[in-house]
């Protein structure tokens, strides 16, 4: 990460999420950011993601996602802190994994 992980939030995304790029968006988005985590789609249809990072830039990483890729339609985003138990569903050696959907 370029800087040290000041905080650890976890959100999830529904509205039109899914089918839309919208997981290769976070993926992209975080790690031009230099943010940790992993993003991964859930049955429901909603999208979940853990961010670990300098707080300015997980902050501006949700809110980008509060908006997401071009055909995406976001209805609703939650968030909540997170634990270091949730940043470890990452792949091992990754910044940021997109993870399999559950």
């Amino acid at each position: 990460m370029t800087g040290e992980i000041e905080i650890i939030r976890h959100i999830v995304v529904r509205g039109r999420v899914q089918g839309v790029g919208y997981r290769a968006f976070v993926e992209y988005e975080a790690l031009k950011r230099g943010i940790g985590g992993w993003v991964r789609n859930r049955r429901d249809g909603s999208v979940e993601a853990v961010f670990a990072g300098p707080e300015k830039s997980v902050k501006d990483m949700i809110e980008a996602c509060r908006f997401g890729p071009l055909p995406a339609h976001v209805d609703a985003l939650d968030q909540r802190d997170a634990t270091d138990d949730e940043l470890k569903l990452r792949a091992p050696g990754e910044l940021f994994s997109v993870l399999r959907t559950v």
